[in-house]
């Protein structure tokens, strides 16, 4: 059996251990004791060690001592850091792009002036700042705050701002934007649209892609989509594996943009390969284009990969020889349901470390699953927060929706100490 290292430790990971340890011995290196990864590790007679996965000694020793043989990134900034051209350089199959082909997400001017050129009726809108100047310039053309700010590199889902959401008039988003640009000596000013978001996900071998189940975040903190946005407050997917708003026809256009997209980053050398997913709007318009990824979304990844059918070892195996195709890389044709639990004062001021009580036998039990993140185990039934992120996700599926979401707050209910919190509403697709 190959020896797979699985770098990062947030909910995502927290699958891909998952699904990684039913075809490999896992091996991981973490900041933490992720009990999810941990369990995964140790189920799979594999290795984990407790330190800096941004280390690339401390990374490459550990490679070179246990033999490992296959890599697998997929958190934004490890990949903006060069972790996996580290593997590509040891001789590993490795699953994710380089730092030069993640730059598609860690730069959004360069994601935009790609999609600027590949269908440029797509673009909404803006304007890239890179001084003061031409920040009071574009400032102009907004009577109020009709218009989103979005930072240039990396903010973990939380930087970009909508006008009217996350600040209230001209001059606020001014100052954010100026701050934005003082930060990274770059920011994009967009027009705000009206419209439904929803992100296609595809796995690729860097010549071919596989469109996954379409999934419906629930970025805001609070219900009915209020407070600041976060990582992802929940997720779900449809059976048809599209989503109540849209037609085949909007994924068909959303999946040309990222198969040309992919074919563009690989033109010169193969740079990409795993995961890359749109953020797009269906607006009167026309579909509308907002982001790129380049790797699993969190929690998406939760919903994407306990739909697949095909075993993901060999889902690597096709992307490695670059046979994948929708005949070897299957889905099933389920709803899936994620509520992601948070401490009260995520994603609003930081937070001390919390310790916390949970029943994880009785929500399993119910049929749900537990997908740990930014938590670390202290005893049985007890465990501390570690940072300021979401602690875990609760996952279900099911024959309808409402099947799916029953079981998952079932499930935490009784199960889950009091003083946290998650919400209470995903399931319900606002407009906007």
């Amino acid at each position: 059996m190959k020896k797979c290292l699985l770098l990062g430790n947030g909910g995502r990971e927290a699958v891909l251990a998952e699904q990684i340890a039913k075809g490999f011995e896992l091996y991981s290196i973490m900041p933490y004791e992720n009990p999810s990864v941990v369990q995964e590790v140790e189920k799979s007679r594999g290795k984990y060690l407790i330190g800096d996965p941004f280390n690339k000694e401390l990374v490459k020793e550990f490679i070179e001592k246990e033999n490992i043989e296959v890599c697998v990134v997929s958190q934004d900034n490890l990949l903006q850091e060069g972790l996996i051209d580290l593997a590509k350089e040891l001789g590993l199959k490795t699953f994710g792009p380089t730092s030069k082909g993640a730059k598609v997400e860690w730069s959004k001017t360069y994601a935009l002036d790609i999609v600027n050129k590949l269908a440029p009726e797509m673009i909404i809108k803006n304007y890239n700042i890179t001084n003061n100047e031409e920040l009071e310039k574009a400032m102009n053309n907004y009577k109020d705050d009709c218009f989103v700010v979005k930072p240039e590199g990396l903010t973990g889902g939380k930087g970009v701002k909508v006008g009217g959401v996350h600040f209230k008039g001209k001059e606020e988003g001014f100052e954010y934007a100026k701050s934005c640009l003082e930060t990274d000596g770059k920011v994009i000013i967009q027009d705000k649209v009206e419209g439904r978001e929803f992100t296609v996900m595809a796995l690729t071998d860097g010549k071919n892609i596989v469109v996954t189940p379409t999934t419906f975040d629930y970025p805001y903190r609070f219900d009915k989509d209020k407070g600041p946005g976060t990582g992802g407050m929940g997720c779900l997917s449809f059976k048809n594996g599209l989503l109540p708003f849209l037609e085949q026809e909007d994924i068909d256009k959303c999946s040309s943009l990222i198969q040309n997209t992919i074919e563009y980053i690989n033109k010169d050398n193969l740079e990409f390969t795993g995961v890359i997913y749109g953020g797009f709007f269906k607006c009167k318009q026309g579909i509308k284009f907002i982001e790129f990824n380049a790797r699993f979304g969190d929690p998406e990844a939760i919903n994407v990969l306990n739909s697949l059918e095909t075993p993901f070892q060999d889902v690597m195996k096709n992307i490695w020889e670059q046979k994948l195709s929708k005949d070897n890389c299957k889905f099933k044709n389920n709803y899936t349901f994620t509520v992601y639990t948070v401490s009260p004062d995520y994603a609003i001021k930081t937070s001390k470390p919390c310790e916390f009580k949970l029943n994880t036998k009785g929500i399993l039990d119910k049929g749900a699953k537990i997908y740990f993140a930014s938590t670390k185990p202290v005893n049985e039934d007890t465990y501390c927060s570690v940072g300021t992120s979401r602690l875990f996700a609760v996952h279900t599926c099911g024959n309808t929706l409402e099947e799916a979401k029953q079981k998952a707050y079932d499930a935490m209910k009784g199960n889950i100490d009091s003083k946290l919190d998650y919400r209470k509403d995903i399931g319900t697709i606002y407009e906007h």
